[in-house]
């Protein structure tokens, strides 16, 4: 009965010798590089006004949460002042 027909997963090529693990390591290196590359080709990139737009509106957000916790720490404060007498 042979390796193949045993179904071991070996076939009868001869095994690859990868070489030294600092090799390895530069072909890893290499291959991961690549891979974020045309990673990098596949992204759309806004417009100038997208950009305009997302930027005004993160502001936007950004300035009413701040008014929002604010709000919320002044109440806390005045209740914690009453509450223990300051």
């Amino acid at each position: 009965m042979s390796a193949q027909t045993r179904g071991s997963g070996r076939t009868g090529r001869p095994r690859r010798k990868d070489g030294n693990p600092l090799s390895r390591f530069f072909r890893a290196v290499s291959l991961f590089v690549g891979q974020i590359l045309d990673e990098l080709r596949k992204v759309v990139r806004p417009t100038r006004s997208e950009l305009i737009n997302y930027t005004i509106v993160v502001i936007v957000f950004v300035t009413f949460v701040m008014a929002l916790v604010s709000t919320v720490d002044f109440g806390f404060t005045k209740l914690v002042l009453w509450v223990f007498g300051g």
